[in-house]
């Protein structure tokens, strides 16, 4: 328990230290005048208190990732508590801090636009495309996962029968259901819908990490497992090495590409950019200790990390089930729905909201203001039709592992913005560029490692091949930020 003390008191260290250090290389202006007053439109741009945006924000950001991800993660091992923790310092939280002031100081400017400002035209055209598409591939798995979990707790004998394909009446019922909520929170206003209710289920998310957290500090029945060596303890430790795969793995806690398309939702709401700190730098480290809380109760549970593979293996990988008997062993059938509701919240609440990024994703690039409603369901109509086929024609285990690894791409080209625009005020660029060769490294090592792309069998040459991209695009870099700089 020691190992996981020391992470949970470095992650909260960090956000008064690391945090304010970070603001200073931002230039925080409390007099700047705020978008969600000069262009408030009372669809994106309105102002909303504080603490409704950093729950709000806390809810885009969060999703399934802190908890499914932090559990199948845990499988590696301790070494599992060192990445969420210094990831989520020095990489996810400087991330979602840095990217979000960027998007505030453009008016709220979605993710493509600004990463066009600072790394060219070609790139925003790209990203444009990439980030639509990763949006509505995270708003499919996010309306296929809690639509799932929700019938897998609904006892109807009559709806069971298959409908089509491997869904049953009842899933489609559910799906309809959830489907539905998604298209009028995308549709109307942001205080009308996701102003009101994410805070009551940022409470609920909040009191599931607590009540995990306290099972596991004076319940006596469970032991964490101590960090001792970089060993990877997964069960196919071959097929799945700590670099890059543990760094997919675990993203939402401890780096995220996805959470810097959320922000500028927020960035349009905020009244002073003194709550960057907060919203941006606090929601991710509050993410990372979630992620910390369930990634310790996955090893503990199972009586180390080795019961955590077999019953991974035993489960099938299905996260949603882990969970589901972690809840209601450790906190009862009383207290248990609450850790259910939790999770179904964190996806369906990360599922309107990307959404809604890609509506905003469109409408920015194709100039269309978003005060018509008409306009909003001309954007929207397609990208929920696009969802529904990805979630009826791919299976998902598929969709989450592209997935896994657009998601930490975008965070490597959202890094590399970071790093010339920390070269343009001229602050330390190395707090961007750092974390920037980490990331370069692991997702182009990963094409070259895993099997969704070309599995070579041959680990060195794999390596030295990610090395080598990883080089290629510094270079480059170098070179743009040179032409910048002259």
């Amino acid at each position: 328990m020691i190992t996981f003390l020391i992470c949970l008191a470095l992650l909260v260290t960090a956000y008064f230290t690391y945090g304010c250090y970070l603001e200073r290389q931002a230039g925080i202006d409390p007099a700047a005048e705020m978008p969600s007053r000069r262009l408030y439109d009372g669809v994106d741009y309105v102002p909303l208190p504080r603490w409704r945006i950093f729950l709000v924000q806390l809810l885009n950001i969060a999703g399934l990732g802190p908890i499914f991800g932090a559990v199948l993660g845990a499988a590696y091992g301790p070494v599992a508590f060192l990445w969420i923790t210094f990831g989520g310092i020095f990489m996810g939280g400087m991330h979602d801090f840095v990217s979000g002031v960027i998007s505030l100081r453009h008016d709220g400017a979605s993710l493509p636009e600004t990463i066009g400002i600072y790394l060219g035209r070609g790139t925003k055209i790209v990203m444009r495309a990439f980030s639509a598409g990763l949006m509505v591939l995270v708003g499919a798995v996010f309306l296929s996962q809690p639509a799932t979990l929700i019938a897998n707790r609904i006892e109807c004998p009559a709806l069971a029968g298959v409908a089509f394909g491997n869904f049953s009446w009842l899933l489609l019922i559910v799906l309809g259901a959830i489907l539905v909520y998604y298209i009028v929170a995308t549709l109307l206003p942001v205080d009308k819908v996701i102003g009101r209710i994410y805070p009551v289920f940022g409470f609920a998310l909040v009191f599931m990490a607590l009540g995990i957290l306290a099972v596991l500090l004076f319940s006596g029945k469970y032991t964490i497992p101590e960090f001792t060596s970089l060993e990877n303890c997964i069960a196919d430790a071959r097929r799945f090495p700590i670099l890059p795969t543990l760094f997919t793995t675990i993203a939402c806690g401890a780096i995220s590409g996805f959470h810097a398309t959320q922000s500028p939702l927020m960035a349009r709401c905020m009244g002073n950019e003194r709550e960057c700190r907060p919203i941006f730098y606090g929601a991710m480290i509050s993410e990372s200790i979630i992620a910390l809380i369930w990634a310790a109760i996955a090893m503990a549970f199972w009586g180390g990390v080795e019961g955590l593979n077999g019953a991974i293996a035993e489960y099938g990988g299905q996260a949603a089930v882990l969970i589901d008997k972690i809840a209601y062993t450790t906190l009862g059938p009383v207290l248990a729905p609450m850790v259910i509701v939790g999770v179904v919240a964190c996806a369906i609440t990360s599922g309107d909201t990307a959404f809604r990024s890609a509506r905003l994703i469109v409408a920015d690039f194709m100039g269309l203001e978003q005060r018509s409603l008409l306009k909003r369901i001309a954007i929207c109509v397609p990208l929920f039709g696009l969802g529904l086929v990805i979630i009826f024609a791919l299976p998902f285990q598929a969709i989450w592992s592209y997935f896994a690894w657009m998601n930490q791409t975008m965070a490597v080209v959202t890094l590399w913005m970071i790093v010339v625009f920390l070269v343009r005020r001229g602050g330390n660029r190395w707090v961007g560029m750092i974390p920037a060769l980490i990331m370069t490294y692991v997702c182009t090592s990963f094409v070259f490692v895993s099997d969704q792309f070309f599995g070579m069998e041959n680990r060195v040459a794999a390596y030295v091949l990610g090395g080598v991209a990883t080089l290629a695009i510094t270079v480059f870099m170098i070179f743009k930020l040179r032409r910048k700089d002259a």
